[in-house]
């Protein structure tokens, strides 16, 4: 495998969705870093949406709260895959929004739409001209179908869940971590705003066994049959 930069694609949206804990964070950055596109993680936006309902007091169960307040907080996020950062109101949340916490309380904020409303517009917005590598579960189908790459990640739960427990020990043991995935698959696949879904057009890639580097090579791969 090359490491060596390619020409950056200008104008290119690589629309990466999945199941939570499939590698798309790893891989997305990884691809963005290899071509020199900008990086966007939608879930970092869904978390610091639901970092700032919890410093606010607000009952994240109860959507007409969120709703009502998810105009508020300034969320900006940065682009360089190689240093992402996010911001609430001007303060560093990217520790913040991957609390314990946070993970438990992420689903529901992210089924309110007034909360993906608010989101989709900072999203379109950042994506802009193109350029950008965009991670989330909704990319392909709702935040930007006209992308010229879409990806579907997904793994097994098991394999996710020893994913997860390496990156994130807080999370506790590898069954509770299963069973905390497959739960977030259910929300996620059943919301009735932008469900999970892999989009049209997009291609599919297991990531079970496969490594970081070869996902990434595919997906590269993609990119340049798209602009060639």
């Amino acid at each position: 495998m090359s490491s060596a930069p390619q020409s950056r694609p200008e104008s290119v949206v690589v629309a990466v969705d999945g199941t939570s804990g499939s590698g798309k964070s790893s891989t997305c950055r990884g691809v963005a870093a290899r071509l020199g596109l900008r990086y966007l993680d939608t879930g970092a936006q869904f978390r610091a949406m639901t970092w700032f309902m919890l410093e606010h007091g607000v009952d994240v169960h109860d959507a007409a709260a969120v709703a009502a307040r998810c105009a508020e907080p300034a969320i900006v996020s940065g682009t360089d895959p190689s240093d992402p950062t996010i911001t609430v109101d001007g303060a560093d949340a990217s520790a913040a929004v991957r609390s314990a916490e946070v993970t438990a309380a992420v689903s529901p904020v992210s089924t309110v739409p007034e909360v993906r409303k608010r989101l989709l517009q900072l999203q379109r917005e950042l994506i802009g001209g193109g350029g950008i590598v965009v991670e989330g579960r909704d990319i392909g189908s709702v935040v930007w179908p006209q992308a010229e790459v879409k990806v579907y990640l997904s793994a097994d739960p098991a394999a996710r869940a020893r994913r997860r427990i390496a990156e994130h020990a807080h999370l506790g043991d590898a069954a509770s971590a299963e069973a905390g995935l497959r739960e977030r698959d259910r929300i996620d696949s059943g919301r009735a705003t932008a469900p999970l879904t892999m989009a049209d057009g997009a291609v599919h890639i297991d990531t079970t066994d496969l490594t970081l580097d070869e996902v990434i090579d595919l997906v590269v791969g993609l990119v340049e049959k798209a602009g060639s």
